[in-house]
């Protein structure tokens, strides 16, 4: 599965503003659980996750339409999304500053403002970074953050459905499969392969999304300490969501 182009990742972040409203996005990432398998000889507690069985991993990436736009399968079950991602060729392009995200650009409507760099959108078990947004942890929230996290939740949940529609389309990962660790990691290449040809086939059905039975990788925890740079990204998307040119009628809902 080759990396979108820029340009690509130019026209995937126009789909999420237009879905989800969430600017400068060009993906959702998260892991998952993606089949059950036997244990590897001489692995030990490697495959052997939280949730008690073994497994192996699927990182994904996703645009707005459900397709998965990169992928890194096969870590082990026991891994964290955070390690599993740094890890992938992906991430380490990444955080290597050699992925071709677009330049920064301002944000849409705030042409005057200061551009802001194109970004992945997270869960808090990833690490902020750069191009790496994930929610504020915690419960005492002020109201702006509240509603940073609720904006970046509903752009976040396409990774969720995609994650669904694989699940819910492809039995196999309904089942055990009692095979080694590089023949699930072929079953689940095909899948992805064969989801994003559906899915550009026939469109999206919300029956499709409702349901998404892939156990999450871990139970999810805050990492460590960002970079200010980082946090400095953050704030600035906060700002902007909160502005009242940009904010969504329904997003002061979410602090009511």
């Amino acid at each position: 599965m080759a990396p979108p182009t820029t340009e690509q990742w130019l026209d995937i972040a126009a789909g999420y503003f237009e879905k989800s409203q969430f600017p400068n996005c060009v993906g959702a990432v998260d892991g998952k659980h993606i089949i059950r398998i036997e244990c590897p000889q001489k692995s030990g507690t490697l495959y052997y996750n939280y949730k008690n069985f073994f497994s192996i991993i699927l990182m994904g990436i996703c645009d707005s339409n459900y397709c998965f736009r990169v992928i890194d399968i096969g870590s082990y079950g026991k891994e964290s999304d955070c390690n599993i991602f740094k890890q992938s060729s992906f991430g380490k392009k990444l955080y290597s500053g050699r992925v071709n995200f677009p330049c920064e650009k301002p944000l849409p409507g705030d042409e005057q403002g200061v551009p802001q760099p194109f970004v992945l959108v997270e869960d808090e078990a990833f690490a902020l970074s750069k191009h790496l947004l994930r929610p504020f942890p915690g419960r005492n929230l002020n109201d702006e953050r509240r509603i940073f996290n609720y904006r970046l939740s509903r752009a976040r949940q396409h990774i969720e459905c995609t994650f669904g529609i694989l699940s819910n389309k492809w039995r196999v990962f309904h089942s055990n499969i009692l095979v080694e660790p590089d023949f699930a990691i072929s079953i689940t290449k095909a899948t992805c392969v064969l989801h994003n040809f559906v899915r550009r086939r026939d469109g999206i059905h919300i029956e499709d999304t409702l349901n998404c039975m892939l156990g999450d990788v871990n139970e999810k925890k805050g990492v460590g300490n960002a970079p200010s740079e980082a946090k400095n990204v953050r704030e600035y998307f906060v700002k902007y969501v909160n502005k009242p040119e940009f904010s969504l009628s329904w997003q002061n809902k979410v602090v009511e």
